[in-house]
């Protein structure tokens, strides 16, 4: 298995309260409580929903506590602003392992977003420690560390680093692409695709990746909870059975969809440029798009097998049953919002 390169219930007023307003000093007795961080995200909110249909005792924490117990009236919902250390101590209290699943996709000028994430997860880290954590699990990006990183990647890598050696132990799962039918990568894909009958593909549409579906990445998200081990910061690259270039995928979707696209390569579209393009061309705003098509400009491939051996039963599925999951849900979620 990888190895880091670093070391590498109460009642108020005469009426019973529902686990959403229990103080969490009533809470800090259960010891296997799973705090989840960035619960009103696309994965966030799927891992909740995962672990509170496995019976899991979840508490869900983000800086809009009260949208999140709205969304999960039985669970127990906290106010979590990583970058405010107040509000650390009295999430974590109790917690036995932590979903770490914050980080900020709005690049600004200076590379301030990097600066942001590494001061957040110090923070958390160390709060994470000084309340007896058994383990952190985060989902971080892949991407040889030999290679080029874009400033998202190597931020991310930097974030696991930091969560690592100044907190408890650390499983760390490293994923490309998530396709799921909220995801940004999704989105940007089938958008080109419905929305331009010609597109100009720069030289990264040709960098090789490995997509993984949504519910998958859950699954490890999930298993790491118990996975059994005594290193404190493990690394596993999660990805799906297909190796694929984004033009492979737009041709993919284009085929799924009866559409015939033209598409022109061009050596000159740099990846800034693209997402300004991306912006205006799809549901997905050029803060995200940045960063996601900076991540494609170098592979971001599985290179070890650690997974499948650490969690032998998950077994991915292929890129266009992926894409057909999140399909499908997106259009039920069309039909829900039209009713």
């Amino acid at each position: 298995m990888s190895r880091s390169r670093s070391s590498c219930g109460a009642s108020r007023c005469g009426r019973d309260l529902g686990a959403a307003e229990r103080p969490v000093s009533d809470a800090a007795a259960d010891t296997d409580t799973i705090l989840v961080t960035g619960a009103s995200g696309v994965i966030g909110s799927r891992l909740v929903d995962r672990l509170v249909a496995d019976g899991r005792r979840v508490r869900v924490a983000g800086r809009r506590p009260d949208r999140l117990r709205a969304r999960w009236p039985d669970v127990e919902g906290v106010e979590l602003d990583v970058l405010r250390s107040e509000t650390l101590e009295q999430a974590l209290e109790g917690v036995r392992v932590a979903h770490y699943l914050v980080h900020s996709m709005e690049p600004g000028t200076g590379g301030a977003f990097r600066e942001r994430d590494a001061t957040g997860a110090s923070a958390f880290a160390r709060a994470a420690s000084s309340a007896g954590l058994e383990r952190v699990v985060y989902l971080g990006g892949l991407g040889s560390e030999g290679d080029e990183l874009s400033e998202h990647l190597e931020s991310r890598h930097e974030t696991g680093r930091i969560l690592a050696e100044e907190g408890p132990p650390l499983v760390e799962l490293r994923a490309a692409m998530v396709i799921g039918a909220d995801s940004a990568s999704y989105r940007m894909l089938t958008d080109l695709v419905r929305r331009l009958p010609a597109m100009v593909l720069p030289r990264w549409v040709s960098t090789p990746s490995q997509p993984i579906a949504l519910d998958d990445v859950v699954s490890y998200l999930s298993a790491a909870v118990d996975l059994q081990t005594a290193d404190r910061h493990m690394i596993f690259e999660i990805g799906g059975p297909d190796v694929l270039t984004y033009r492979d995928m737009i041709e993919i979707v284009a085929r799924d969809r009866g559409r015939h696209p033209v598409l022109v390569g061009v050596p000159f579209l740099t990846p800034k440029l693209s997402s300004y393009w991306c912006a205006i061309t799809t549901s997905v705003p050029m803060a995200t798009a940045q960063p996601l098509i900076a991540g494609m400009t170098v592979p971001t491939v599985v290179q070890s097998d650690a997974a499948k051996v650490a969690f032998p039963g998950i077994r991915p599925v292929r890129f266009r049953d992926a894409l057909a999951r999140a399909t499908a849900e997106a259009g039920r979620n069309r039909s829900i919002t039209t009713i």
